[in-house]
């Protein structure tokens, strides 16, 4: 790929929380206040034409899904269910209640994050996957449709470079700058997801990474199902607690116990592991939140289908659905590169943004549904 934009998500620190809305009052979380330290980074690329013009985002999403979803052969996936054995298991979904809750925060040092002001939001009932979508279950998708995603047909994604091997290593002679440990990997895609020499042989339970918007929006249309709006995702972080830092409270090791895959070292060249995981984990591990899902946080940034905007009013909100249109679309989560000192965004309320085709290996997706589909009814 001659031409190629790399965009980078900088991410900073975070302060504490003292809000008062109508007759709620909301503590002070127990935060570690320190907005120090460099940014970990999260890079993407953008796609160009064949006469070498930036590819629009509607443009993108209307020839990588639209045309995907209504020229090829259509598939249920309870047709193709038992081609990978135990696949069911990181597909089900749980019931995420409606109502209101208070999103975003008013106490954010980084305006440009667009997490203030905290508004209220009433939104619908709907249905979460219980886990992030599994290399296991993406490979179900592929093997029944013959899916590309961008990241083969662009030829190349981002990886982290600690994780390539020696040999792909010597192969690179570029970098992202600000963030020199973000690579250009030729042959990264979902299954081989640090270059040509890597596989997904003995990770078929992790996250499926190096997925764009558009592949994810294909994916979960697939599955009966979409990806879910930004309101949603924050709903069900939270699992009902009220400007909470994360989805199970203030304190991020309750009984000193991890409760989220991030990254434990010198960042970018040592993750220690001491959560029990170096890099990404299985979409499986650690305790579930108050409304039984896993790896909310931590792990893989997880796209939501809302444009991104920073502006945000404060009346009341129903089921909103960001943007009508924008450049790029919003991630949530944090993922396993971040570090309270370097990318303090494993919080409910953070957020950043990314390209509609960009892809990287800390970048993945669950997907939301209005209705529980039939094939996951017992």
């Amino acid at each position: 790929m001659s031409e190629t934009k790399y965009w980078i998500m900088l991410f900073l620190g975070y302060g504490t929380i003292n809000i008062c809305l109508g007759n709620e009052t909301f503590g002070t979380p127990q935060g570690n206040t320190n907005t120090s330290g460099s940014s970990c980074g999260c890079g993407s690329s953008g796609r160009t034409r064949s006469d070498g013009q930036v590819l629009q985002t509607d443009e993108i999403y209307y020839k990588t899904t639209e045309d995907y979803l209504t020229n090829q052969p259509r598939y249920k996936f309870g047709q193709a269910a038992n081609v990978v054995d135990g696949s069911r298991r990181t597909i089900q979904m749980v019931e995420i209640p409606g109502g209101k809750f208070v999103m975003g925060t008013n106490d954010s040092r980084f305006h440009d994050d667009g997490e203030t002001p905290v508004r209220w939001v009433e939104i619908d009932t709907f249905y979460m996957d219980v886990h992030e979508v599994s290399n296991a279950d993406f490979e179900v998708f592929v093997k029944a449709t013959s899916y590309e995603t961008e990241a083969e047909t662009a030829g190349e994604s981002m990886v982290l470079e600690r994780e390539l091997s020696a040999i792909t290593q010597s192969t690179i002679f570029e970098a992202v700058g600000g963030t020199p440990w973000w690579l250009p990997v030729k042959g990264a895609s979902w299954d081989h997801p640090a270059g040509l020499d890597s596989n997904i042989t003995s990770r078929m339970d992790h996250p499926v990474v190096h997925v764009s918007w558009n592949d994810a929006a294909a994916f979960c249309s697939w599955m009966g199902k979409r990806l879910p709006t930004e309101a949603e995702w924050e709903r069900a972080c939270r699992a009902g607690k009220h400007q909470r830092l994360y989805s199970w409270g203030n304190k991020f090791m309750p009984n000193n116990e991890y409760r989220a895959n991030i990254w434990q070292g010198n960042f970018p060249k040592e993750d220690t592991g001491e959560d029990g995981c170096v890099g990404r984990c299985p979409v499986t591990s650690f305790p579930a939140n108050g409304y039984g899902l896993h790896n909310m946080l931590g792990n893989v940034w997880e796209w939501t289908a809302d444009w991104w905007g920073t502006r945000h009013s404060s009346p009341l909100h129903s089921n909103p659905l960001g943007p009508r249109t924008g450049e790029t679309k919003v991630t949530k989560g944090g993922s396993y590169m971040c570090k309270q000192d370097t990318c303090y965004r494993y919080r409910c309320g953070a957020r950043t943004n990314n390209v509609q085709d960009g892809s990287g290996g800390n970048v993945g997706f669950r997907c939301a549904a209005d209705k529980l589909p039939d094939y996951l009814k017992n």
